[in-house]
This record gives structure tokens, C-alpha cells and sequence, in this order.
């Protein structure tokens, strides 16, 4: 019997979400209401404690609404890792701020904090960490430097619902913390994102723009957007945030496995004092040059049936749409990690079978290029 493809990532979506979506249908409120205040609330109080919840259309929103909210915009600078999914440059720029690219640490995949000191100017107005594949950044060290030098901390967790670094969970540490719900993240609502912050004002600021700029209808006090969330992804989000933490300990389950019995690859180490919540698992085929990593993955694909993935493969500094705010930088470890990453599956709809067969494709892939 052929073997069916293990898919890399899987959205589960099931009776209860199309229950909870269904009664928003028949209620006739689709728009920004009740399910997007209750989803506010309770996402605070699963995720980030002691922070208000700003629901939005997308994680992209999110950043950049936040951004705009702290007054960046033309003549700024935020440091950024370039080893990130384009969203995070991307709301940076779209303000008229300038991104400024800083290198990781390969152990976890985020922000260098030596590199990001050596990235502060007199035009950085904030630092701006990826939470990447769901590990935290090194945040002790980076408010270190913020205070350092005034600086902000704004926070991508888009991959990292629910991480933590000292009990801390991210999406607190800064000015705002920005989540991003699509169908791959840990938990979803469709599509939509989240701001967390604790001002009140600056709360107050994120709901204006979200909104054409009102709080009370026809009643515009800023010039805003509209990034709003509907009723219909709150309601799927509701569902999803009851689910979350058992989906997080069985990615972690999943994660321990195979840190435990992969072999000829780098596993994943996690940060004394982190959670990792493994939105991907992703090892290192150490010393690849690119094109060894992808001929891994296409054998684990085509031989094996492991779907697998690769993020990413080209730093933000080397896309044609970011590369003019990056003249002749060299980041070195950002290149490496671009060479050597590939996540594997570890989402909670994997069996003891899947498990058994991604260790099995990835200890021969790599046994055979030995």
C-alpha cells in the first residue's frame, strides 16, 4: 500500500469551529462585534497576561499598526533580523521608516543582540525581534540594550503563541506584541492578527486606526485604516484558543521525540529559561551549501513522503524588495542558517507511525549523504 504524504503543516479545523462560525452566520452580525471583544479577552487571558488584545485582519496588520501607533515613520530606523518571513522589513518600510538588517544567533534563529548594538543609530527609534518558529528571542539582552540607548522593543511573535522566556510570555515585554492567526500558525482564525499592549492610550491609538480612525461611529479622530477583524474569524479563533495549549504540549511531545532519536542533523536546543512552542521544528544539515539542503528535502518529499519545509531561503536583505535598504551587507550567520534550515512536521495531528517515519527518512537521508 503506497504511503500517504505526512504534510509539513496542517490546519485543524473541525465540528466546533464550523458550530461557532455558523451561529455568527445565522445571527446576521458579521462584521467587528461581540466575537471579536469575547476574542480579545479570553486571547488576552490564555496568552498574554496582563496585556489588552487588539484584533485585526492580519499579523501583517498587526505590526503595522503597532509601528504606526509608536509614531515611527519617515527618518526612523528599526532593527530587524533579515532572517524572518518578509512581513516584519515589510511594516517597517511601509511606514517610511527605514528596516535595518542585524544577524542571529544559530542556536535559536533570533536577534544577535551584539549584532543589533553594533546596528543602533542616531535614527534607531526601536528593536523589533522575531519570535521565530516559536522560540523566544533573547529579550533580557535586548531591553538591556533598549535602555541602553532609549529605544523601543516591539515584538513579532507571529510564530510564538504562547512562548515564554522566564515565565514571562512574549507579546509582553514591549510596546506591542503583534500575532498573527493564518491557517499554519499554531492556532488560527482564517485569517487575522493581534496587537497586545499594556498603555492605554496606545490601546486606544490601535483601535482608532484599526477602524477608519473611530472608536464611536462617524466620529473620526485620526486619519486610520481598515484592518478590522469579522465576527466569523473571532468566532473560529474562540474555538482554536480552547485548544491551544493541548495542541502545544503535543508539538512539544512531538519535538522531543525527535530530538531524541534524530540522528546526523542539528536538532533545535532551546534557551535555558525558554518554552519553545515549535511552530516549526527545524534542524540544520550542517555545512550545506543550499543546494545539499534542498536535495535533502526532496528526498525526504519524493523517497519518504515527509513533506518538509524551508524558511527561509533568502534573506530579507537579498530580496529585491528589501535589498535597497541593505547596500553591501553581509550577515553572516543569517546566511548560513538560509543554507542548512529545514523544518519537519511536528503538528498535533501526527500519529506514533508519522513520527516513526520522519525519523526513519531523515537518519537514512542523511546516513546516505554522509
Amino acid at each position: 500500500m503506497a504511503k500517504s504524504m505526512i504534510p509539513a503543516a496542517k490546519p485543524i479545523v473541525g465540528d466546533e469551529e464550523r458550530a461557532a462560525v455558523d451561529a455568527v452566520l445565522v445571527s446576521g452580525m458579521l462584521a467587528q462585534g461581540a466575537e471579536v471583544a469575547s476574542f480579545e479577552e479570553e486571547f488576552s487571558a490564555e496568552l498574554t497576561p496582563g496585556a489588552t488584545s487588539i484584533a485585526v485582519n492580519s499579523g501583517t496588520s498587526a505590526l503595522h499598526l503597532g509601528l504606526l501607533a509608536a509614531g515611527i515613520g519617515p527618518g526612523d530606523e528599526v532593527i530587524v533580523p533579515s532572517f524572518t518571513f518578509a512581513a516584519t522589513g515589510n511594516s517597517v518600510a511601509i511606514t517610511g521608516a527605514s528596516p535595518v538588517f542585524a544577524d542571529i544567533e544559530l542556536d535559536t534563529f533570533c536577534l544577535d543582540p551584539d549584532s543589533v548594538r553594533a546596528a543602533v543609530t542616531e535614527r534607531t527609534k526601536a528593536i523589533m525581534p522575531v519570535h521565530l518558529y516559536g522560540h523566544p528571542a533573547n529579550m533580557d539582552e535586548l531591553s538591556k540594550i533598549a535602555e541602553e540607548h532609549g529605544l523601543m522593543i516591539f515584538e513579532d511573535a507571529a510564530q510564538a503563541h504562547g512562548a515564554s522566556l522566564h515565565g514571562t510570555k512574549v507579546g509582553t515585554f514591549g510596546t506591542f506584541g503583534a500575532f498573527s492567526l493564518y491557517p499554519t500558525k499554531n492556532m488560527t482564525s482564517g485569517e487575522g492578527g493581534m496587537v497586545t499592549a499594556t498603555d492605554p492610550e496606545f490601546v486606544r491609538m490601535i483601535q482608532l486606526l484599526r477602524n477608519q480612525g473611530m472608536l464611536t461611529q462617524y466620529q473620526n479622530e485620526v486619519v486610520g485604516l481598515n484592518n478590522r477583524m469579522t465576527n466569523i474569524h473571532a468566532a473560529i479563533g474562540r474555538v482554536q484558543l480552547r485548544k491551544i495549549a493541548g495542541w502545544t504540549k503535543a508539538r512539544q511531545e512531538n519535538a522531543a521525540f525527535l530530538n531524541a532519536n534524530l540522528e546526523g542533523v542539528v536538532t533545535p536546543p532551546v534557551m535555558d529559561g525558554a518554552v519553545h512552542v515549535y511552530h516549526q521544528y527545524t534542524i540544520r544539515i550542517e555545512g550545506s551549501d543550499g543546494a545539499e539542503r534542498d536535495r535533502f528535502a526532496t528526498a525526504l518529499r519524493e523517497e519518504y513522503m515527509v513533506g518538509c519545509g524551508v524558511y527561509y531561503p533568502i534573506p530579507n536583505h537579498r530580496l529585491p524588495s528589501l535589498a535597497p535598504y541593505a547596500p553591501n551587507l553581509e550577515l553572516p550567520v543569517t546566511e548560513t542558517a538560509a543554507k542548512e534550515v529545514l523544518s519537519l512536521p511536528v503538528h498535533p495531528s501526527l500519529t506514533q507511525d508519522d513520527l516513526d517515519r520522519i525519523v526513519e527518512a531523515v537518519n537514512e537521508t542523511a546516513k546516505a549523504g554522509a
